[in-house]
């Protein structure tokens, strides 16, 4: 396998454009200095030591490469310490709701258990700016960070992980994000919509991630490694490298289910979240690690989570047919194509497409929510709202997978659109032909 670097080719822990204008932009707001002079790569000196920084000096940093990183020249005031860190730990195990829950589900004295780790938290100077700039200009990816900590520590402390282990599981959590600091803006807007080559950006950022841990020379390689991973899926899915299994490593894997895990308490925080997240570890029992999941189930079945999901009949329907229309319209798509350019290993789209769809299939009949299994059952859920909840719940939750494949195809073929044998056109068409009764759905 290839080293990440290699394969993905990001820009690093290079202050790029938008890190710099993140910085230059919080520098109006919050005191910033410089501790020593800025100097370029070719030696002119742009900025003084003890100059006090704001947004006017972004086009001067903006246009040269800079000697070292801009981390190592800033000091700010009130900048994020392990003490502050393990305060808004503390505050969100009395009001965060699946921090709180993670709390109540361990034993007496839980919460300590959870903060112990986060007390032996390394904190470098340069990563410290760099979370300030997070807490400043990205809140809530900055509580984010925050949340997957505790998530992690719980996942570590159920595994049977000790509190010195947990130490560097935490560092991995609170820095996994790190790398969004160098992303355009837009990836902050949650309207924003991942699509073809734009998500190059968004698979690049575990890769910075990594990269500027690894450039602080403090860390263990384990936490560089599980920064890495905390994208990726058990079944090959994931990104940036599409390990497999026993590939990610430990810490890895209980940073890809963390990141599941808090993701859907903040996108569904008033819309049944714990519920979601139960049917969505268990349609997807192949993406996550089952002993991993097994931990956090129980987490999830606490009544005072378990919200009611009104969902009307015709609601379900419309799901059903969607799916129903996606499978059935790449079945005759196809039908007339060479069985060798579907194998998995022709690398085409039209293999690519079939491979996706026949697992998103099968989890769907194991979880019997496949479309011919619900259409013979809805004609007689009509009143049993805690069924049709859960088939909406996961019915959805399928879409969203059907979503990831057509964005996915996009990104890898995007020149599929110039259709240039029947298989990029079958693809092409079914893209075309999904997109538009998903849009509706979506809007």
């Amino acid at each position: 396998m290839n080293a990440p670097e290699q394969t993905l080719a990001p820009d690093g822990a290079e202050d790029n454009p938008h890190y710099l204008r993140a910085v230059t932009d919080m520098a109006d707001r919050c005191n910033v200095v410089t501790n020593e002079a800025i100097y370029t790569d070719k030696g002119i000196k742009l900025v003084d030591k003890g100059a006090r920084v704001d947004s006017r000096l972004y086009d001067r940093l903006v246009r040269y490469k800079l000697r070292g990183r801009i981390d190592s020249h800033l000091a700010v005031d009130n900048a994020v310490t392990v003490p502050a860190l393990v305060q808004l730990a503390s505050a969100q195990c009395e009001s965060d709701t699946l921090a709180y829950l993670l709390v109540h589900t361990l034993e007496e004295g839980a919460r300590d258990r959870l903060l112990v780790p986060l007390r032996g938290l390394l904190l470098p100077p340069p990563l410290a700016f760099k979370l300030t700039v997070m807490r400043e200009q990205h809140p809530a990816l900055f509580e984010h960070s925050v949340r997957m900590m505790l998530m992690a520590v719980y996942l570590g402390i159920k595994s049977g992980w000790s509190d010195r282990e947990c130490v560097p599981l935490a560092t991995a959590a609170l820095l996994h994000d790190i790398g969004v600091l160098h992303m355009d803006p837009v990836w902050h807007d949650p309207t924003h919509k991942v699509t073809g080559v734009g998500r190059k950006q968004l698979t690049a950022h575990p890769v910075t991630a990594m990269v500027v841990v690894r450039s602080q020379g403090l860390y263990p390689k384990s936490v560089e490694q599980a920064v890495l991973e905390h994208h990726e899926c058990m079944d090959g899915s994931g990104y940036p490298r599409g390990m497999r299994g026993e590939e990610i490593s430990p810490m890895g894997q209980i940073l890809l289910v963390s990141e599941v895990a808090t993701a859907f308490f903040e996108k569904y925080a008033d819309d049944a979240p714990a519920q979601r997240l139960s049917l969505t570890l268990r349609l997807n029992h192949r993406k996550f690690p089952p002993a991993l999941v097994a931990c956090l189930l129980p987490v999830l079945q606490i009544k005072a989570v378990q919200a009611q999901v009104d969902v009307a009949l015709d609601e379900v329907e419309h799901i059903v047919a969607l799916l129903s229309d996606a499978f059935g319209t790449w079945e005759s798509l196809c039908a007339p194509l060479p069985p060798e350019w579907l194998a998995a290993d022709s690398g085409r789209a039209c293999a690519f497409v079939a491979r996706r769809l026949d697992a998103l299939q099968k989890t769907l009949y194991e979880a019997g929510s496949h479309p011919e299994q619900q259409a013979e059952a809805l004609p007689h859920l009509q009143g049993d709202s805690q069924s049709l909840a859960e088939l909406a719940l996961l019915g959805r939750e399928a879409l969203w997978q059907l979503q990831v494949i057509l964005d996915a195809t996009h990104g890898r073929w995007p020149k599929l659109a110039e259709r240039a044998d029947i298989g990029d056109a079958a693809v092409a068409d079914w893209h075309d032909a999904c997109t538009a009764r998903l849009k509706p759905a979506a809007a």
